[in-house]
């Protein structure tokens, strides 16, 4: 059975290790140093993987990779230098920390994908490193996002929110939030001593306009009240279970993707659920999904709903 923090973490006696993905480039360090500090703090081994055809994935040179020799410069050269780079980078940081590396000859949607089969969780960066790197946002970390079985954090936004300055996970509660996602965001709340912001938007129906009267008996409030029944509910059980987790329920009127977005900036990791819809092409994260891995402000964590 597949675990990940917030759920369960291990496979019989084998703890699943948290991956991360490395390019080369500076954004993939990045997400390598965020990984390092969840590793730690969950107590969990550390996989560093580059996929070898990530060139041909996104068409570039490495960019941050050490220098070698014209006549010794091969594909298994630079990939060797990619992940050796990280994991140096990631002791550094952790020298007690257990890492372990891996060169996949495929390319990185399907090397991440296969790694996320034995992983707690996935971590990316939020970009590719290529000259199209503008068309290609996030075109790796959309698709294992969208796919992956275990949690996937794409690791973005700001460097104060990258670096855990606000002590506080935005957890967005809407139709796709199941419990897996309340509890990631709960753990990971108690385990960092942050603070959950547990976020619902809603909306007036679109025919309404607040200057029409109600009709004769109808609450004045009846979406907004609706909404705090879901928000409720969806807390209800997971709360109780992580008493030391300071919790704030908000609801806030408008678009759930632009409501999010919004919060992010006061966030150090956004936590939003997942659907899976099997047989459909492509990702399929959704407009809510698209939009905070695209924008938010701190790093996003998609959790799936198991099914």
């Amino acid at each position: 059975m597949r675990g990940y923090p917030g759920a369960l973490k291990v496979v019989g006696t084998m703890v699943l290790p948290l991956v991360v993905g490395v390019d080369g480039s500076e954004l993939s360090l990045h997400a390598v140093d965020w990984a390092v500090d969840e590793a730690v703090r969950h107590g969990l081994p550390l996989r560093v993987v580059h996929a070898s055809l990530w060139e041909r994935y996104e068409g570039a040179a490495l960019a941050d990779t050490p220098r070698v020799a014209p006549d010794a410069v091969t594909g298994h050269d630079l990939a060797e230098s990619v992940v050796a780079g990280a994991a140096r980078r990631a002791g550094l940081r952790a020298p007690m920390l257990e890492i372990s590396t891996g060169v996949v000859p495929e390319d990185p949607v399907s090397a991440l994908l296969r790694e996320a089969l034995h992983a707690s969780a996935v971590v990316t960066g939020a970009r590719g490193r290529g000259q199209i790197r503008e068309l290609l946002l996030g075109s790796v970390s959309l698709a294992v996002a969208a796919r992956a079985p275990c949690p996937v954090v794409v690791v973005r936004g700001r460097v104060q929110n990258r670096q855990a300055a606000d002590g506080r996970i935005v957890l967005g509660v809407g139709g796709a939030t199941a419990p897996e996602a309340v509890r990631y965001a709960f753990r990971e709340g108690a385990v960092c001593g942050w603070e959950v912001e547990a976020v619902r938007a809603w909306r007036h129906p679109a025919h309404r306009t607040a200057p029409h009267p109600l009709p004769a008996g109808e609450p004045a409030h009846a979406e907004e009240d609706h909404a705090a029944a879901l928000l409720d509910e969806a807390l209800d059980g997971v709360v109780a279970d992580y008493p030391g987790v300071i919790v704030h329920r908000a609801l806030v009127e408008g678009s759930a993707r632009h409501v999010l977005v919004a919060r992010s900036s006061s966030g150090d990791l956004l936590v939003i659920g997942a659907r899976r819809r099997h047989g459909l092409l492509g990702p399929q994260l959704g407009r809510v999904g698209h939009t905070v891995l695209h924008h938010s402000d701190c790093p996003v964590a998609v959790v799936p709903r198991q099914e």
